[in-house]
């Protein structure tokens, strides 16, 4: 009888059964083989392998020394929040109010705080699929439902408004959720596009977020921002990606002028503030653009590596890797269960992947993801034993 009743105390609740992030997975894995002293090429995580800006490093070792690290206001240090509205003026041309400027601890923060915001337990919001799979597991966890909207090439893997406007038709959505660079696919949309889905949304009552957490990092044509059409939609960044700052857990929002003060009690009640350094960090991060913009160059060339490898190796369809640092590969040419490819090629070639099935429940069990933020020298490496595997 105790032992039944100490199960039911300690199990879980529903909002914690949710999937887990496969890429987490394979990380572990590729750290298992690593401990036994094996070689491992890191593929999986979306992570430069690039320190941050030394800018950044030094303020955080100058703000360190001086003493005293203590909380900040909740919606962040103003002075950061100010320079980041002057990075919107620099890099799109619009002028923002610092105060719809929103520091969050990353950008994994900005989705917490815009989904309680935005919607109530019940609502559905709509998102790309393939697409980032936190996206619905959050969602999930808060009561919320995902809705995926399938794209493929004729849209260049992109949401239209014709497919969310019909995904609206057949049951009504609260939301709905945009990125570009995207995730996994490394596809863009053009500034036309993402206006045109932002009005069809907006006419519809249906609140957009914008994921723009790629944002510099773009090869094909220069991103847009969300913000330069709506002053309604909600963007997320982050200082994560372009800035290579993923563990230092930093990232901001742009929330309507009527979000603000919402925004601000959620995060006084769940973080108080985000860690202080990691802001401190985050503003001098700006001054290291012209390091920032070499690193970018460096993925610049090993997009290039891949795309000219992984067709010659047996890859016949990769998606348009117009930016991030991703490459989506369809596996069909060598299996149907990306999972089980994924982990052959882990274990064969020391190449880690992360299966299509994160990203995708239904189509991605024909496609892996390849992150190539590491050296050339890796991606080269990966092509050479990925050859050797598939040819052996």
């Amino acid at each position: 009888m105790l032992v039944n009743t100490a199960r039911r105390l300690l199990s879980p609740s529903a909002r914690g059964d949710v999937p887990p992030f496969m890429v987490m997975d394979v990380m572990a894995a590729a750290a298992r083989i690593e401990a036994a002293g094996g070689r491992v090429v890191h593929m999986e995580v979306g992570q430069p392998v690039a320190p941050a800006p030394a800018v950044a490093r030094a303020a955080a070792q100058a703000a360190l020394e001086s003493g005293r690290v203590a909380y900040t206001a909740a919606l962040g240090i103003p002075s950061l929040r100010a320079r980041i509205a002057r990075h919107y003026k620099d890099a799109y041309g619009i002028d923002l109010d610092a105060e719809r400027i929103v520091i969050t601890t990353g950008s994994s923060g900005g989705f917490i705080l815009a989904f309680l915001a935005l919607f109530a337990p019940g609502d559905r919001v709509a998102m790309a699929s393939p697409g980032y799979p936190p996206y619905r597991h959050i969602l999930t966890a808060l009561g919320c439902e995902p809705v995926l909207i399938e794209t493929d090439a004729a849209t260049r893997w992109a949401l239209t408004p014709e497919a969310l406007i019909a995904a609206h038709r057949r049951a009504p959505l609260k939301g709905v959720i945009v990125a570009s660079p995207a995730n996994p696919t490394g596809t863009m949309m053009s500034g036309e596009a993402l206006r045109r889905l932002i009005a069809a949304a907006e006419a519809e009552d249906i609140r957009v977020i914008s994921d723009e957490i790629y944002h510099g990092l773009d090869y094909a044509f220069p991103a847009e921002t969300a913000a330069a059409f709506s002053d309604r939609a909600t963007v997320i960044n982050s200082f994560s990606k372009y800035f290579c700052m993923t563990g230092w857990r930093v990232g901001w929002m742009v929330v309507p002028e009527e979000l603000v003060r919402a925004t601000e009690r959620l995060q006084q009640n769940l973080a108080i503030s985000v860690p202080t350094l990691s802001q401190v960090a985050a503003e001098a991060a700006f001054d290291g653009r012209e390091e920032m913009e070499a690193i970018k160059h460096g993925y610049e060339e090993n997009r290039q590596i891949l795309l000219r490898g992984l067709p010659a190796v047996g890859f016949k369809e990769i998606l348009p890797v117009d930016g991030a640092f991703y490459l989506y590969a369809d596996t069909a040419p060598f299996s149907d269960d990306s999972l089980a490819f994924a982990t052959a090629m882990l274990e064969n070639a020391g190449v880690a992947a992360t299966p299509g099935l994160d990203f995708d429940p239904t189509r991605g069990r024909h496609f892996v993801r390849f992150c190539y933020a590491g050296s050339a020298a890796e991606m080269h490496e990966a092509v050479e034993r990925i050859s050797g595997w598939l040819k052996g």
